[in-house]
């Protein structure tokens, strides 16, 4: 890809389209009363999903995008574990009696910091308080570095499915470069365990764009992770934002990579794990044949969440804990980021919800639109306008960037239907920018 295309369309700013309208795009009008309301309209044979935010790590990891802190004790852990089983409580008051629950993300930060027994607890009283289907696929993100025996044991009791285990890089230079090291014989050993506990569904999730990284290291690494053959791999660019993330100003900026650098990074780890027998997944995801997002993309039912891509189709995701966003039939709602303004919604007895959106017919046919660009890379837009009752040459003439990448050969426009170059997959996010039509504060010269 040329260097102006890509420095045009390169923007870290640019959303990651996980939802639709965005997190910034949220509004404090719509809070705890608005959720309660919307979660009593659930559908009571209608199953949903459930995501669960744990706010600590034993070590921060100076990349990190997530609300999360440090913490050496249990203390802050068995706060946070009463106030979410306390929401557990309030949420399941509002919600139907035995809503059936087919999908459970245990994410971060880093869940593993909870011990055990108070794990295994939490997920005695998530089954009590609601109705988890036999295949229910249970899932959780896991740091190598703080995994025990014991640990796995607990994972396997609880029922844990799949885990999500967080890499980055293999090269010792780049880790300490970032604050995250994590020998290639450490992960090997915990996925190993893993396997022999049971839970076989292993992802595993890569950066490019990392100080002093390399076309090579990052294919060195990608190697690394493919002789472990997990089932599937995250392939995420890093986006530096020091100005919002504090932590970030402990990277060396000097030693980034440029636009360029990062595209050919991407592309090399994308030729390797393609090679290597992978489906490449929307922008940044691979996986087996056999996997379940595989199948789902080759079925046409790949869908986006605010966790990434996924086969889930349930409608609603319920959030809990701090910072976490809920999708409920109605709009959005995300709870209080901050961990103490969490505690004392909770304490109080409510809902810790900070702010929300409530979707239009509008947005809802936007959103559809931008997922199928971010999952199929192409877009038939009069078939989904219609499904929505829009008109499609109406939208589409308001989509004023459209014209832009078509000119600059991103996009193939054909009687609406739009389909994002194979070579041009890295900037997709911009392709979906063209029908987000709040994204006034980015523009594209």
């Amino acid at each position: 890809m040329q260097t102006s295309l890509l420095n045009k369309y390169c923007d870290a700013r640019l959303p990651w389209y996980t939802i639709y309208p965005t997190v910034p795009d949220f509004s404090a009008m719509v809070g705890a009363k608005t959720c309660e309301t919307w979660l009593r309209r659930l559908p009571p044979d209608e199953p949903v999903s459930l995501y669960i935010h744990v706010p600590f790590c034993r070590s921060i990891c100076w990349y990190c995008g997530f609300p999360t802190s440090l913490t050496g004790g249990e203390r802050p852990v068995r706060n946070y574990l009463a106030a979410v089983r306390d929401e557990i409580g309030l949420v399941a008051e509002q919600v139907p009696p035995g809503l059936p629950v087919r999908d459970v993300h245990f994410g971060g930060g880093t869940p593993t910091t909870i011990a055990p027994s108070d794990f295994l607890a939490l997920m005695e009283l998530l089954r009590h308080c609601f109705a988890f289907s036999k295949s229910a696929t249970i899932a959780i993100e896991i740091d190598p570095r703080g995994v025990t025996a014991e640990m796995v044991e607990m994972l396997q009791a609880a029922g844990i499915s799949r885990a999500s285990i967080g890499v980055q890089s293999f090269d010792p230079v780049v880790q300490r470069s970032v604050n995250r090291v994590q020998s290639e014989v450490l992960t090997a050993s915990v996925v190993e365990s893993l396997r022999q506990h049971g839970i076989s569904r292993i992802n595993f999730d890569l950066l490019f764009g990392l100080p002093h990284q390399t076309v090579q290291t990052c294919v060195d690494s990608a190697r690394t992770a493919l002789a472990m053959r997990p089932d599937r791999l995250a392939v995420f660019g890093y986006a530096h934002v020091p100005s919002y993330m504090n932590r970030q100003r402990q990277i060396d900026e000097t030693a980034l990579p440029d636009n360029v650098a990062r595209a050919e990074q991407a592309a090399a780890i994308a030729d390797t794990l393609v090679s290597a027998g992978y489906r490449q997944i929307g922008l940044d995801h691979f996986a087996l044949p056999n996997d379940e997002l595989a199948l789902a993309q080759k079925a046409g039912r790949l869908r986006r969440n605010s966790l990434g891509y996924s086969a889930d189709t349930c409608k609603t995701v319920i959030g809990l804990g701090p910072s976490a966003v809920g999708r409920l039939r109605d709009g959005y709602v995300q709870n209080e980021v901050a961990t103490a303004s969490y505690h004392q919604h909770i304490q109080a007895g409510r809902l810790a919800i900070s702010k929300g959106y409530c979707l239009t017919a509008e947005d809802r046919l936007r959103a559809a639109i931008i997922e199928r660009l971010m999952c199929d890379l192409q877009a038939d837009v009069p078939a989904i306008c219609a499904a929505h009752g829009f008109d499609p040459f109406t939208l589409l003439n308001s989509a004023e960037r459209l014209g832009t990448l078509a000119e600059d050969g991103i996009v193939e426009i054909e009687e609406g239907f739009i389909r994002v170059k194979q070579e041009h997959r890295f900037v997709v996010r911009a392709v979906a920018a063209a029908f987000d039509t709040y994204l006034d504060r980015i523009p594209i010269n």
